[in-house]
């Protein structure tokens, strides 16, 4: 059976390759209001900017029935690679996976997601993901 998408790769991963390949692209599919109040990451410092296009539309959290074609519009190429990232892995792989079927060729899923799963209290962003790694990301 041939795979759905390119593979899931580490947050660190992801990062490396962002900044060493200009190719390269970083795709948040998380809804409007985590962009606006859990944080983002932050790629000004390599030079590049975050795509943000929701996978789901909140509040109904219905698949956002125009996200292929905003991903094209939005200027990401279907031969670059493309790291996929939402809260924590699991709706990036939806993404990645539709995205391949669409004919993008390298879509990555960035295992554990902008904040990872919860700790032992419940809360997300200090065990695992983006945040919990030290990666650049910023919040409004």
């Amino acid at each position: 059976m041939q795979q759905k998408y390119a593979g899931d790769v580490s947050v660190s991963k992801a990062w490396e390759t962002l900044q060493e390949d200009p190719n390269a692209a970083l795709l948040d599919v998380r809804t409007i209001p985590e962009f606006q109040f859990v944080g983002v990451p932050d790629l000004s410092g390599i030079g590049k900017e975050t795509h943000f296009l929701p996978w789901q539309v909140y509040p109904q959290m219905q698949v956002n029935p125009d996200f292929v074609e905003a991903v094209k519009l939005s200027g990401v190429n279907e031969d670059q690679p493309v790291f996929i990232l939402c809260r924590s892995g699991v709706r990036s792989i939806s993404a990645a996976v539709a995205l391949t079927a669409a004919g993008f060729n390298n879509c990555f899923n960035v295992e554990q997601g902008f904040e990872g799963p919860p700790d032992e209290n419940g809360h997300r962003g200090k065990i695992a993901g983006w945040k919990a790694t030290g990666i650049p990301w910023k919040q409004s």
